[in-house]
């Protein structure tokens, strides 16, 4: 592959750095161990590069284990607390409030700050701002350090501030299902991609696998070792976002983003807390569904502790195609009224 000098090494960085993270116990070790292993070694210095198709390939293992969780019964589930999955989405929507007036406040453009503030994927923001004259540096920047936080706090957070769940007996990785499945969910990301779908990698095998589970009836999981393959490569893209130029690059304005970002996971947790208390459901999968940014690694998180990764998953993406559909017409309303 083209210049491979320059990121032979992000995969042993990061295949390093999660065999640690593993060996000290810590939560989601392949994803956060690999993320600080090739994020430190740039800040270092040493400029390792992203594996090309490093992160799709990690998405779309990841993606397919997850549309495993959606049986029959868990979506008899999700219809049945559909409302509640509406709510949450659009309960966290209303987070991007604190980021606009926080950026706005400091001097931030309007449209810098509408889409740095958005809970969406960071590509399409991206191409958002750029069409309505954003900074796409700060932008980008501040999805950035959004996704670093969610990666590191709320995995911890979860693991260590929960109680203790029982642990489940895992489902049996069947390869007569599994052997026709994993080439089919990739199929379907490339068709996603073709369609201009957003986060096609996560988005299409995710549902190519949670209807053949449905519809077929399937008990059965994707090998662990797939699954920590997949985080793998997740942590090793994601650690180079980032570089000691990143850090140097407009502190005031990431301090607001880190400020922003902290205090949306503080209203999200309590929404989530109010919420399950309101309908007697599960708080601790309302927290993490509502929480801003990051589908994967949230749903991930919630693979991770046994919660409902289904309703985490549900409310994770009905807000992206929230925020797709309704950012650019909000912003253009908000534009008008504005002027």
């Amino acid at each position: 592959m083209r210049n491979w000098r320059g990121w032979w090494a992000t995969p042993l960085v990061g295949a390093a750095g999660g065999q640690l993270a593993n060996l000290a116990g810590w939560p989601l070790p392949w994803l956060i161990g690999a993320l600080l292993a090739v994020m430190l070694v740039r800040c270092s210095g040493r400029l390792i590069l992203e594996v090309p198709g490093g992160r799709p390939a990690g998405q779309w293992l990841v993606a397919s284990a997850i549309g495993l969780h959606f049986t029959g019964d868990v979506l008899e589930q999700l219809l049945e607390h559909l409302t509640l999955v509406v709510l949450g989405a659009c309960a966290t929507l209303l987070l991007s409030l604190i980021g606009i007036v926080l950026l706005r406040r400091s001097g931030v453009d309007r449209a810098t700050a509408f889409f740095a503030s958005m809970p969406g994927g960071a590509s399409e923001m991206l191409n958002l701002a750029l069409r309505h004259g954003a900074q796409p540096a700060r932008v980008a920047a501040a999805h950035s350090l959004r996704l670093l936080l969610v990666v590191l706090l709320i995995p911890a957070l979860f693991t260590w501030g929960l109680p203790p769940v029982e642990t489940l007996a895992a489902a049996p990785a069947d390869w007569r299902w599994l052997a026709w499945l994993l080439p089919a969910s990739a199929l379907s990301a490339l068709v996603w991609k073709k369609l201009n779908q957003p986060n096609p990698w996560m988005l299409g095998p995710l549902t190519l696998c949670a209807l053949a589970s449905v519809l077929f009836d399937l008990d059965l999981a994707l090998p662990a070792e797939l699954g920590q393959v997949g985080q793998w490569l997740i942590g090793c893209a994601l650690g180079c976002h980032f570089d000691r130029d990143f850090f140097r690059h407009a502190p005031g304005f990431l301090l607001r983003v880190l400020l922003f970002s902290l205090l949306a996971m503080l209203a999200a947790g309590l929404l989530g807390q109010l919420l399950g208390w309101l309908l007697e459901e599960h708080r601790g999968a309302l927290m993490l569904g509502m929480m801003p940014g990051g589908i994967t690694e949230l749903c991930l998180t919630a693979e991770a502790l046994q919660l409902s990764v289904a309703l985490v998953t549900a409310v994770q993406v009905l807000r992206l195609f929230l925020v797709m559909f309704l950012a650019e017409p909000l912003f253009r309303l908000w534009q008008w009224l504005a002027d």
